[in-house]
Parts: structure tokens; sequence; C-alpha cells
């Protein structure tokens, strides 16, 4: 058996849960994948992954030899784009995936920046406010903003981000300034219905209010436009407002009741075996966002 194949495959089918997508990924058939974990576990002498109808999962035993093996397997990838000179220089494509606002604002002038210091370079995005999972979608980095799940994914932290009520000055001053999460239900509600939203708003102390927007919209950008023309209250992360709130057109409420602000991390799956390319980009996007006091 062809060892280094067998952790390779072993890897894929861990961090897809799928023998069918490991099968796609390394060009093999489903039964060849299963025979080659069947075989991997007999030679170690443990079961490493547990299979159900809908999933397949490490066990204890499994979890750690996956450690290990992509420690093995990032070495000799490490060994092998040293040898061949790509290592320390980044080349190929970079596909970065983060929130749609996110990625207009901050990601892609990054990314720009990027691409002018490596001239050699290409770099493909995909900004969706829905978790894409990177391994299956075939990217290298992503932007996440929230608490992040356990996962074998390496993760540097480049800020925080508060989650903010909001509503234009002459909105406020028409219908008066709500003073506690409770007076909300005295107020018109502009509310998001994508993959982010939640129909209950939390505030410090574990308290929540169920809302009840008059106005539902598919887009952040719809939601923040509707709370700048004046016509209602709504609930967004700081920095899609940052503008508005500079120019004087919308206005934080509520900030005593803010819950702790929401972690934003980069997130990719090599750690410190990631290529060249991927590495390059780390370095200068954790320079620029940390680098802006939005994040602090």
């Amino acid at each position: 058996m062809d060892r280094w194949l067998a952790m390779r495959v072993f890897v894929k089918v861990a961090e897809t849960e799928s023998f069918a997508k490991t099968a796609r990924a390394v060009h093999m058939s489903a039964p060849a994948v299963t025979r080659i974990v069947a075989a991997l576990e007999e030679l170690v002498g443990a079961r490493l992954l547990v299979r159900t109808t809908r999933s397949v999962k490490t066990t204890e035993a499994g979890a750690r030899y996956l450690a290990d093996c992509r420690r093995i397997l990032g070495d000799i990838a490490e060994a092998e784009a040293a040898a061949a000179g790509h290592y320390s220089e980044p080349s190929g494509t970079l596909a970065i995936t983060a929130p749609i606002l996110f990625g207009q604002m901050y990601v892609l002038p990054i990314v720009t920046e990027y691409l002018d210091s490596f001239p050699g370079m290409h770099a493909r995005t995909l900004f969706i406010d829905r978790q894409v999972n990177i391994v299956e979608e075939g990217l290298d980095l992503a932007v996440r903003i929230g608490h992040l799940p356990d996962s074998g994914l390496t993760a540097i932290r480049v800020g925080a981000m508060r989650h903010v009520i909001c509503a234009a000055p002459g909105y406020l001053e028409k219908r008066g300034t709500p003073r506690t999460p409770a007076d909300l239900k005295d107020h018109r509600i502009v509310a998001s219905n994508s993959s982010w939203a939640s129909p209950e708003w939390r505030f410090t102390g574990g308290q929540r209010i169920s809302i009840d927007p008059v106005l539902m919209c598919n887009t952040n950008q719809a939601v923040i436009d509707a709370a700048r023309s004046g016509w209602g209250l709504t609930r967004v992360l700081h920095y899609q407002i940052g503008p508005a709130l500079q120019a004087g057109e919308l206005q934080v409420v509520l900030e005593a009741f803010e819950e702790p602000p929401l972690p934003v991390h980069l997130v990719y799956p090599e750690g410190r075996q990631a290529p060249a390319k991927v590495r390059a980009f780390v370095d200068l996007a954790v320079q620029r966002l940390r680098g802006d006091p939005l994040f602090g």
C-alpha cells in the first residue's frame, strides 16, 4: 500500500466527511477510497472513522492520526515546494471568500494591493453572506465574522466587530430615541432575511427581544439604505455603516446594551505549511485589518 497516498485519502475523507466527495477530489472510485481507508485502519490497528448513512466522522484515535497525517503531508509538501522553488514565491491563483459587504469594503482593496505586489498572481473572490466549506469549494482562505466552531483549520484573529442598532437622526427626532431594548416595540424595524439574520435580537446580560420587522429586505445594503432614508431602525455590523456614521447619516442607539463584539478571523487549511500565495496574503491582510481602528 502506498502509505503517502493512503494518508492523503484519509485526510480528504476526514475533511469532506464523505467518501463520494473524496473519490471525486482524488479521481478515484468510491469503493477504491473505501478499500484504502480500510487497509490503513488495519495497518495502524485502530478504527479511524465512524461511518453513518449521512456522514463520516473521525474517532478519537482518528482525530489524533489526522493531526499527525496533516503534519507529515505538510512536511512533504513543504519539501517538494522548496525543491521546486515555489515555497518562497507566490504563484498561481488565490481564491478567497468573505461576507458580501465586508468583501467589497475591506477585502477587495487588500486583494488588489496584493496583486500589485505580485504581478504574476491571479485572484478569485467569492463574496457571499453564508459560510462555505473552503475545502469543498476549492478556496484558499476565508474571512469569518463570529465565533468559530472547532475544526482543523488555522484561524488568525484580526479584530472584533460590534453588532449595533442604528437609525437616521431625522427618524430619531420624529419617533424618539429608544432608551432600553424594551422600547423597540414602539419603533418601526427594518431587518434582513439573509443567512446572518435572526428574528431575535440579543443584548448584554442575556436579554433577548423578539422583533416584528415591518420591512424585510434580502440584502444588508437595502436594510441600511432604508434606515438612512429615515424609515426605521435596523441592526447591522458596525463596519457596514462606517461611512454612513462618519457622514452623520446614521446614529447608533442602545450602545450600553450591546453584546460583546464578534471576533473576526482569517481562516485557512494548511497552517504553517500553507503555500506562499496564502502566507503572503495573510501577512498583508493581518497588517491592513489590524491597523484599521474599526476593528479594535
